[in-house]
């Protein structure tokens, strides 16, 4: 005869276990958001920062009333060129992705830390709205010192980008070279057409 505390532990264990499977499966939005940014240097002194952010649904339901915000950016480090740092949509379909981009300038010479860009959607089944976050951002350095480039750093460049392919075409043509070179003749063949 089983325990009654063991059955309940047992029966406590496959609701559980019931409940997580219909949590899984059911339809819901599944948000995946992408945030990089570029910097490019402007002559004036300034730094021009490109941000674009690319918000996907994986889940098996559509995401209702999404709206963006990317706040983090210092208006006493940045100045907004174009875009806005906010922007909403209507809805968000399964397997849809949404891109949002929006260009800073900043004249002032350190290395930030952005936050992550916040994305709010409405699920049907749920009152409260819901929260994603994008990725963040690696430490973006404004203004710094680069090192000019030289001539080897160009080599190193190409042979870090092209060094494989260059190496193939090279064993590929030295095959074909032993394939269609005849073979030298050794010595002692040599000594013997001498000696007739």
């Amino acid at each position: 005869m089983m325990n009654p505390l063991i059955s309940l532990l047992a029966a406590v264990v496959l609701l559980l276990a019931a409940s997580s499977v219909n949590a899984i499966g059911s339809d819901a939005p599944f948000i995946v958001a992408h945030k990089k940014a570029t910097l490019d240097r402007l002559k004036s002194g300034s730094e021009k920062v490109s941000v674009s952010i690319d918000i996907y649904n994986h889940g098996s339901a559509t995401a209702y009333d999404v709206s963006l915000t990317d706040d983090g950016w210092s208006p006493e480090i940045f100045s907004i060129i174009s875009g806005n740092t906010s922007i909403s949509w209507e809805r968000l379909d399964v397997g849809g992705l949404l891109s949002h981009s929006f260009v800073l300038e900043s004249k002032v010479k350190t290395v930030f830390y952005s936050t992550p860009a916040v994305i709010t959607y409405r699920v049907p089944t749920k009152a409260a709205l819901q929260e994603a976050y994008t990725t963040s951002l690696l430490p973006l350095d404004i203004l710094s010192d680069k090192p000019q480039e030289t001539k080897l750093d160009f080599v190193q460049k190409l042979l870090g980008k092209y060094g494989s392919l260059i190496s193939v075409i090279s064993i590929v043509v030295l095959f074909f070279y032993l394939l269609v070179t005849p073979p030298p003749k050794s010595a002692a063949s040599k000594g013997s057409k001498k000696r007739r």
